[in-house]
């Protein structure tokens, strides 16, 4: 199975519990492999009140979290039922299972938030393939020659007109094959 982004709806103000309540479940569950990654998203804005400059955090989506997940019955079960969930965004009841969000999705959320949707050094790395899905190298694939972990840019070699050729990709270009 694949791992994938899915919206999950909580109380509104209890984002942070609900995803440490998640985490220590999974970890409790031995679920790690299965529930990978659980943010909150939020930007940060800046105010001006009464001439004084303030950092402040707001959530993106007040009431939602979204989950990296390989979506089994145990898996789904577990985040169903944990305190502070009201259910699956994409879901249409009845014990149907939610519809995951699309990479481009995920990718426009990540990205607000200066996150990547792919872990560089855990889940990809030198020699690894990949399918490029935006921009002019659209639905071809290639090997990561380098990484670039500070501008989260990779280096792929592409095979065009029979010649590989060494392109620059940023992360929300390429998905992992």
């Amino acid at each position: 199975m694949q791992k994938e982004w899915y919206v999950v709806n909580t109380y509104s103000g209890h984002e942070n519990k609900v995803k440490e309540k998640l985490e220590m479940r999974a970890n409790s569950m031995g679920m790690e492999d299965y529930i990978l990654r659980i943010i909150v998203p939020e930007r940060t804005e800046i105010e001006i009140k009464d001439g004084v400059k303030k950092e402040k955090v707001k959530k993106m989506f007040p009431g939602y979290i979204l989950v990296e997940m390989v979506m089994t019955d145990e898996a789904w079960f577990i985040v169903r039922n944990t305190p502070g969930v009201t259910g699956f965004i994409g879901s249409s009841g009845k014990g149907a299972k939610p519809f995951p969000l699309t990479t481009a999705e995920v990718d426009k959320i990540l990205s607000s938030m200066g996150i990547s949707r792919i872990d560089l050094g855990n889940e990809l790395n030198i020699d690894d393939m990949v399918k490029v899905i935006n921009g002019p190298f659209a639905s071809m694939y290639g090997k990561v020659k380098s990484i670039d972990m500070e501008n989260q840019t990779i280096e792929v070699i592409v095979d065009l007109f029979g010649q590989e050729t060494v392109v620059e990709l940023g992360l929300t270009e390429i998905e992992k094959s």
